[in-house]
């Protein structure tokens, strides 16, 4: 069973920079896309960003244009998600996921990480 796991979030104050790290508990031995998505208290889970195998191709929600950045490393078998400017909004948990290919919708998405928190303060 192929587990995700997430790392890189906290609190931080507006403005501030993070960056998250998502990585499998073991090698996928596949080409695939990594995702990542977001809940905030109370909405539905968001798509973030999404990136293909090659990492040549990256699709982001609007709001977040210009200030993520993913990306991966498939040496290490890892994504990450480079989050600038980041706003009290951008406040959720974040998940990254797998899937076999480039999607924005959850429900390609074959495998899930927990979760990890990102705390915006205004």
């Amino acid at each position: 069973q192929v587990q995700l796991i997430e790392s890189g979030g906290g609190l931080v104050q507006a403005g501030d920079s993070l960056r998250l790290s998502c990585a499998p508990t073991v090698r996928m031995n596949t080409k695939y896309a990594m995702g990542w998505f977001r809940q905030a208290p109370g909405k539905e889970r968001d798509f973030v960003a999404a990136i293909t195998w090659s990492g040549i191709t990256s699709r982001y929600l609007d709001d977040v244009k210009g200030r993520f950045t993913i990306s991966r490393d498939n040496v290490k078998d890892t994504v990450f998600l480079q989050m600038n400017s980041l706003k009290p909004e951008d406040t959720a948990v974040y998940y990254c996921a797998w899937a076999p290919i480039l999607s924005d919708a959850a429900a390609r998405y074959e495998y899930w990480g927990q979760g990890t928190q990102v705390t915006v303060s205004s």
